[in-house]
Parts: structure tokens; sequence; C-alpha cells
């Protein structure tokens, strides 16, 4: 394997960026994102670090982290002890990251590095949250992103806090942002509405999104669906103030339905129809209890999670040029 070894330029202007890159499974790629953003990194004005984190790959993905940080000074791998999951593999990234301004960015080259310059941009003007959008969705299937469309403009209406629709991991956060972010002790993690429950000064930039340089997609339908579930549960309580208004409007209507079946009965001598009215009463009735009882399931499983105070992940190897440990 062959590595693109960069040469220190000039770093003038005194700030230093961090990139973080969550990686599982991407063994296929790496040294391709490792070369676009080392030489996009190298036309800027700034010292930078790239912060791999490892969560848990089986693919040889952690021997080419090694091997790239042996060959560059600017590399720095977090292998985590198992596969923790993507929202905590970026939390681990920016307790790593050193730098004035983090970047947050996948691996599979899907957002394409040559937008960071433009987001350095807007950070120097003063902006601590540079969020890109996408425009469009290239190599993904038209159920995905229907599905994407529609769970976007849901968590918007019911969220407690405005979420960027369109939006992914790829951005840009300031040093006072990182920090923010880094001071929530929060377990289940939906770091989308995590960025943009901080608030700060945030700037959107459009941009269109390519397909994977390598490899496949790791996100499962259901995975997909799981983090969906997070993030409603997380910024919202609206589901259940739903179910308490749907127990409601059942029991009204049960009592006016009640009522008709008394006046028929009384004023027009009309048999009631036993079994088939019982049954479907039950079945309606039990199906909206089991509703509900779900919904509050989920939101005590939040808590239960919370309650455990367990680390967000756990490290197995951090490979870094004499730098400390994690920031503190």
């Amino acid at each position: 394997m062959e590595f693109c070894v960069s040469v220190k330029a000039d770093r003038s202007n005194g700030y230093r960026v961090s990139i973080v890159v969550p990686v599982f499974n991407e063994a296929e790629v790496l040294e391709q994102t490792w070369q676009r953003l080392d030489q996009v990194m190298e036309t800027t004005a700034y010292d930078f670090e790239i912060v791999f984190v490892d969560d848990g790959s089986s693919d040889g993905t952690s021997e080419k982290l090694r091997a790239l940080h042996q060959h560059n000074e600017r590399v720095t791998a977090v292998r985590l002890s198992r596969n923790f999951g993507k929202e905590y593999a970026l939390t681990a990234g920016l307790d790593f990251a050193r730098g004035d301004a983090v970047i947050m960015i996948d691996a599979d080259l899907q957002d394409p590095p040559e937008l960071i310059p433009g987001m350095l941009d807007e950070w120097r003007k003063g902006h601590d949250v540079v969020t890109m959008r996408r425009t469009s969705r290239e190599g993904e299937s038209a159920f995905k992103r229907a599905s994407a469309w529609v769970f976007y403009r849901l968590l918007n209406r019911i969220s407690d806090v405005p979420i960027p629709p369109d939006t992914g991991d790829f951005r840009l956060l300031s040093r006072p942002a990182v920090d923010a972010v880094r001071s929530l002790p929060e377990r289940v993690r939906y770091m989308k509405g995590i960025f943009a429950w901080i608030g700060f000064r945030q700037k959107e930039i459009a941009y269109e999104r390519a397909s994977r340089a390598a490899g496949s997609t790791k996100w499962g339908y259901l995975r997909l669906a799981r983090l969906a579930v997070d993030g409603i549960t997380a910024f919202s309580t609206l589901p259940l103030r739903l179910a308490t208004w749907v127990g409601f409007i059942t029991a009204f209507g049960a009592f006016a339905f009640g009522l008709w079946t008394i006046f028929k009965t009384l004023v027009f001598g009309e048999a009631v129809a036993g079994f088939p009215t019982l049954m479907t009463s039950i079945l309606f009735l039990g199906g909206i209890q089991l509703m509900a009882i779900g919904l509050l399931g989920e939101y005590l499983g939040r808590l239960f999670m919370e309650s455990k105070q367990r680390p967000h992940y756990l490290v197995a190897e951090v490979l870094e040029h004499d730098h400390p440990g994690a920031a503190d």
C-alpha cells in the first residue's frame, strides 16, 4: 500500500483545524480518503490534524490506520473497543480533536473534501457551526431518499428544536461549539439534533452529494429506523402527548357510541349486535393501548440507559504523535 506523505507547509495564521473521520469497515477507501483530505488541507493556510476513529472494524481498517499513522505525523487513530455506532464514534472524535475548528466528514467520500476551504472561510467570518445541506443524494435508492425526506420534515414538525433537513454529519464546529457538545452528558445521542440544540451562530451551505468512492453503505434500513426513533424520542415529547389525546378522543367516542346505542334501543327498539360490536371495540382499544405502552416503553428505556451512567464509548488504542490524550 502506498501513501502520500505530506510536505509541511508554512502555516502563518496560527489556527489549527481538526478533521474527524469515523470509520467502520472502510479499508477499501481509506487511503483515497486520506490523500484527498491531505491534498485539500495542504492548499490552506491552516495547521491541521486528521483524527480517524475506528468504530470496531473487522476488515483490516485498523491495520491501514496504523500504517497511515506511521507514515504521517498529522494522523491520529483512535480505535474503539467494539462497534458503538457512528454517533459515539463522532463523540470520540470530538473528544480527541485539538483544533480551533473541527470538521466531521464520512470516509466514503460522498461528501467532497474540496468543500472544506469554503467551510473554513465561513468559520473565519464568525460562524460557529457550518452545516452542509444536500441538494442531491447520488447512489441512494428512491425509497431511501423518500423516507429521508419524510423523516426530516416530520422531525422538524414535532421537534422542540428546529433541525435542518437534508443534512448529515458533514459540518464544521468552532472550539466553543465543540466544548458545548462535549458538555452534554446524555447517553442516547442523536448528533444532528445536538448540533442544532447548542445554537451559536450557524451557517448553511448547499452542495451535491456524490456516490460512494468504494465499498457499500453500512447503514441498513433497520439501523436507519433505530436512528430515526432515537432522534424523535430525544428531541420531542409530542408522541406522548399524541397518545394522551388519542386516548381522550377514543374514550369520548366510546361514550358517545354508548349513548347512541342506548338511544336506539329505547326509542326505536333496535337490538344491539353484541359479539361483532364487542370484538371490534376490544381489538380497537387494545391496539391503542399497546401503541401507548410502546411509546412509554421507548421513553422509559432511554431513561434507563441514562440512569446507568455508562461512558459513551471505550477506547482500545490511541495512536498519536507526541500529543496529550483526549482534550480536557
